[in-house]
């Protein structure tokens, strides 16, 4: 679906129109001065067909748009730079996925959104504002689509590193091991997700300010290398809350390791002094005929004494290690 259609001359926009007319399409390209800036969302094999033979875009780059699920990743053809990223938003306290292909040639941007909520409008609005900056071209506008992605990694990583300190806090809370060891395996899942939008972007990055880079992106690698910096901070943080998560992970292990070590103390203790009871009370129901204090008057009531008596110690000894 068409999102919007506008025409940019010396960082100006000249004027909103229909990509689909192509006289007036034709005539903006034909201006060396002019760019054009066309927004997608869920656009179909059907929508982008046009869009393929009036900038010539390569068939396997728009075959990688349409079908999606694609690793973030910039690729050269020809004059065209085709780019891929990830769009990563947090619905109902769970990271959504989306993703946005962008076609960048000489006098043309093409973005074409899917699978998420996530819009650009702000985007536009920001490089129209700064119309010194815009006059730079398609190049220009492909730093600020990266840009407004990586920039909306920072609020992610924060929620999930929140969410890590607030499971850190209940780790030590007696029975919320179960609860605690849900929520990290969770949190772990969430993690890598985002983990995996990152880490491919610091590569696809390193092709447009280090070394040598596409013709059309060599007056702003300074832009992307920006981009960049701030990618390499988020993903350290990634790796900071990875590792401690590991660590958060591993505590709440040994955190149910110890309560299943104090529970299986308490049940040896208490079989061991049932096992007492037991002894004692199996020696003296053997049915033999000569058995002292067999015929004894107290010998009942003493038999059971010294049972207590006994068992009672070793209730005492075992409070007093920790057992019981």
């Amino acid at each position: 679906m068409l999102i919007n259609c506008a025409a940019y001359r010396s960082g100006v926009k000249v004027e909103d129109f229909s990509p689909y007319d192509e006289a007036t399409l034709g005539r903006h390209l034909a201006d060396p001065d002019t760019f054009v800036w066309i927004a997608l969302r869920d656009a179909s094999a059907e929508e982008l067909q046009p869009f393929q033979r009036l900038f010539h875009l390569h068939e396997l780059a728009v075959e990688d748009a349409t079908h999606g699920h694609q690793r973030p990743k910039v690729e050269e053809y020809g004059e065209l730079v085709f780019a891929v990223m990830h769009l990563v938003d947090w619905v109902d306290a769970d990271l959504s996925i989306g993703e946005v292909a962008v076609f960048c040639g000489p006098n043309f941007v093409i973005s074409a959104r899917s699978g998420s909520r996530v819009h650009f409008l702000g985007v536009r609005e920001r490089c129209e504002r700064e119309p010194h900056l815009l006059m730079q071209g398609p190049s220009f506008v492909l730093y600020a689509l990266m840009d407004a992605v990586v920039d909306r990694y920072f609020p992610i990583v924060d929620l999930l590193e929140s969410e890590l300190e607030e499971i850190e806090q209940s780790i030590f809370t007696p029975g919320a091991q179960l609860d605690n060891i849900k929520r990290l395996y969770e949190l772990k899942r969430r993690l890598m997700r985002l983990r995996r939008a990152v880490a491919p972007m610091l590569e696809m990055l390193s092709k447009l300010h280090g070394g040598r880079v596409p013709l059309l992106c060599s007056g702003t690698t300074e832009y992307f290398r920006d981009v960049a910096d701030h990618l390499a901070r988020i993903h350290a943080a990634i790796e900071s809350v990875r590792d401690t998560l590991a660590t958060a992970i591993q505590a709440n292990l040994s955190m149910v390791a110890i309560d299943d070590s104090a529970v299986t103390k308490r049940l040896a203790a208490w079989a061991g002094i049932f096992a007492v009871a037991t002894a004692f009370a199996g020696i003296w129901g053997m049915n033999f005929e000569q058995m002292p204090e067999l015929k004894w008057a107290w010998g009942y009531p003493a038999a059971l004494g010294l049972i207590v008596s006994v068992c009672g110690l070793l209730w005492w000894r075992f409070r007093r290690a920790g057992w019981l």
